[in-house]
């Protein structure tokens, strides 16, 4: 085979250069510059042009991981030819995931090779024995060479796991392992083949400090499906969420905890997040939020204290920060809540980050009630979205919220008063409806007492 030419390209405006540069002579940008390989004329024959009607449909039947979080991510399970890249900090538990998916798929007398670049068979075997899996139907492949690596997966395989992209190499570049040439053209022919195959295929990536899947942003591209395992170290709680997916929902979310014998699945989640929830403390609020398909109970903390600081603090632990200043401006402005010299600390529990502005209304409440040294009740639950007018707006799908409220025991429920007289219709629970962020203060509600300068 012929020796691939090298070219490097610079990520902000697409100057082409035969050799890496400092800076661009362009646009003067510095350590912009790429390799990848030159473009080289193919001698395939030209493709045919179909109408989509013509086209036959290919084989939709999905196939089980035998791991139900992951399922429940993935849209229901695997796509045949679906290329999946999974990603997440050093130790979250990406490649303990995928050997459980491995033992799992052998149980249901399907065939996975999981090709290690990072590990030693040995090694492989030492952490299958750890967690107690099955080690007769796993089949293991050391190898980073990518010719290798593609002879071997042409064999009968029903699932193909690389662990990890970063780690395989193409000869005929000659570039450094990891660099992103070798990073765009290895997994291109990993995909390709796995396509032609009808085989899915795991990709384990590494993510930069930044917390960036590692590698150009064509990686991301060419998959078909982008997981992030989060969690923290010193925490057994891991959070799998979906970030592109083409055959199933985005931000879907599996939660699963880790324990000596691996990952286990946690069937019940809200009950899992709210397990420690202090009981009477100020400053605490439970929320229903939508991740995916899934309606989740998550607490929500704040810590308001006086600030010997000439700028006070505003540093969030799962939410927006922009956003948690946000509502604090709105408490100032309409509600006359004295914030300015005050340190606001805002935590979501459990280790789960919420986007959702469906939040707002239950973060105004714990930071009042953080304020006021007033807990809330314990069998409350607080939604809605909070406009920069002091508004409470509609959230979506409160039917399911409210449901998932009621199972965990929650009897009422605080948020917007037109959205509440619809989704209570045929809940046992008691609605709590406001139109604007002061009306929370209101003797009515009877939750604060607003005698506190």
């Amino acid at each position: 085979m012929a020796k691939a030419k090298v070219r490097y390209i610079c990520r902000q405006c697409g100057y082409k250069s035969p050799v890496s540069l400092g800076r661009c002579p362009n646009c003067d940008t510095w350590d912009s510059f790429s390799e990848e390989m030159a473009e080289i004329v193919s001698t395939h024959a030209p493709g045919k042009v179909l109408a989509l009607s013509q086209v036959p449909k290919g084989d939709t039947q999905r196939i089980t991981t035998s791991i139900s979080e992951l399922d429940r991510v993935l849209g229901g399970g695997l796509v045949p030819g679906g290329v999946t890249l999974l990603s997440g900090e050093p130790g979250v538990g990406k490649s303990t995931l995928l050997l459980q998916v491995a033992a799992g798929a052998a149980q249901m007398g399907k065939k996975l090779l999981y090709i290690t670049g990072e590990e030693s068979p040995a090694q492989v075997r030492m952490r299958a024995e750890r967690l107690n899996l099955d080690l007769s139907g796993l089949f293991v492949l050391a190898e980073t060479q990518v010719p290798s690596i593609l002879e071997a997966a042409r064999g009968d395989w029903d699932i193909l796991v690389v662990d990890s992209i970063q780690t395989l190499k193409i000869p005929e570049l000659g570039n450094s392992l990891g660099s992103p040439g070798q990073l765009r053209e290895a997994s291109a022919l990993v995909a390709n083949l796995a396509k032609e195959k009808g085989v899915p295929l795991f990709l384990i990536g590494h993510i930069t400090k930044e917390g960036n899947i590692a590698g150009p942003k064509l990686l991301e591209h060419l998959v078909d499906t982008v997981l992030y395992f989060e969690g923290e170290k010193d925490r057994p709680i891991r959070v799998l969420r979906s970030f592109k997916n083409r055959f199933g929902p985005v931000n879907e979310l599996g939660v699963f905890e880790m324990t000596g014998a691996g990952l286990g699945e946690v069937k019940n989640p809200s009950a899992l997040f709210l397990a420690e929830r202090p009981f009477g403390a100020a400053g605490s609020i439970v929320t229903p939020v939508i991740e995916g398909r899934r309606p989740l109970l998550i607490e929500i903390q704040a810590l308001v204290s006086h600030s010997p600081l000439a700028m006070p603090r505003r540093q969030t632990l799962g939410a927006d920060p922009s956003r948690v200043s946000l509502l604090a401006a709105v408490l100032e402005k309409k509600v006359r809540l004295k914030l300015f010299d005050r340190d606001i600390f805002v935590n979501v529990t459990g280790g789960v980050k919420i986007s959702e502005p469906s939040a707002d209304l239950a973060i105004v409440a714990a930071i009042a009630s953080s304020w006021f040294e007033i807990p809330l009740p314990q069998d409350l639950v607080v939604l809605g979205e909070v406009g920069l007018a002091g508004e409470i707006r509609r959230v979506g799908r409160i039917k399911e919220r409210l449901r998932e409220a009621q199972r965990l025991g929650f009897n009422q429920v605080c948020g917007p008063e037109m959205e509440l007289k619809e989704g209570i219709e045929k809940q046992k629970i008691k609605a709590l409806g406001i139109r604007h962020v002061k009306e929370i203060f209101s003797p009515e509600l009877g939750l604060f007492k607003l005698d506190k300068d």
